[in-house]
């Protein structure tokens, strides 16, 4: 009876374990994403505030933001975080104006005013025509500003589309999320329950361009290894920047000042930008 009785218990853990294995599985995108979604009538006056105006795709809709004159030379397109949505990222604008470029902020699908869905997939996807319809708009060059979870973007952009984009300016970023989960989750196997893996590592091997990295010290959320390691696997021209005391959310974005004015400078010179 006692062995019988050990069993049974072990059987409702397992199946409890389970359970909980397949909620996870099931809730995960709910717990990768956390956007602010807002229509675009109230989207737009909040933009104009910023001194932004909607950026939109051929048919009109939404894209993301910017300013409304175009200087001509090499344009940022900012790829945030998980959490919250393009318009929160203007403090990036100054710091990039400051530098020369042009910033504008890409909103995500399932973010903001935008409709469709929130995956590894659908976000690549979006990010990769958006780049293509800026180099539609001019032939000037095109960076990628990747922040947190944008910073997989990034990388997967730059590696399906090496030839469009002259450079990588990479913020907190993370090596691979099935670490990041794990590391968060450690009673979960998130290595084979994750569904958007956001390999940024083995992406980042099919870049050769340049690759200025911008790594928060006392990074909560990824981990400044992390960083570390995504830059150790760039095969290009590569610079780091750590900053000591930041949080992940912490990192400075004073314009004209380190670690961002080091790094625009970096990027200008290796990718053959005329300052």
């Amino acid at each position: 009876m006692r062995a019988a009785g050990l069993l049974k218990l072990l059987a409702w853990g397992v199946g409890l374990y389970a359970g909980l294995c397949l909620l996870a599985f099931l809730a995960q995108r709910r717990m990768m994403y956390f956007p602010d979604r807002e229509p675009e009538p109230e989207a737009v006056p909040r933009a104009l505030e910023a001194r932004l105006v909607p950026w939109r795709d051929g048919k009109g809709a939404v894209l993301g933001w910017r300013r409304a004159a175009r200087s001509g030379g090499p344009r940022i397109l900012v790829l945030h975080g998980n959490a919250g949505d393009a318009l929160g990222r203007e403090d990036y604008l100054p710091m990039l104006e400051a530098a020369g470029f042009e910033g504008v902020l890409l909103e995500y699908p399932g973010y903001g005013p935008r409709e469709g869905e929130r995956s590894e997939a659908s976000l690549v996807a979006d990010a990769r025509a958006a780049v293509r319809q800026l180099k539609v708009e001019s032939g000037a060059p095109v960076i990628l500003l990747g922040e947190s979870l944008g910073s997989g973007v990034a990388a997967q952009v730059a590696a399906a589309e090496p030839k469009l984009v002259a450079g990588l300016l990479l913020a907190a970023p993370f090596a691979r999320m099935t670490e990041v989960a794990a590391r968060h989750y450690p009673y979960l196997p998130m290595k084979l329950i994750l569904r958007d893996r956001w390999d940024s590592l083995g992406a980042i091997r099919g870049y050769r361009g340049p690759v200025a990295v911008v790594i928060a010290g006392q990074d909560e959320v990824v981990g400044a290894e992390q960083g570390r390691r995504l830059a150790q696997g760039c095969p290009g021209p590569v610079r780091i920047w750590e900053v000591p005391r930041a949080t992940h959310n912490g990192l400075p974005l004073t314009p004209g000042r380190p670690p961002w004015s080091l790094a625009l400078a970096f990027l200008h010179e290796r990718a053959g930008m005329k300052q």
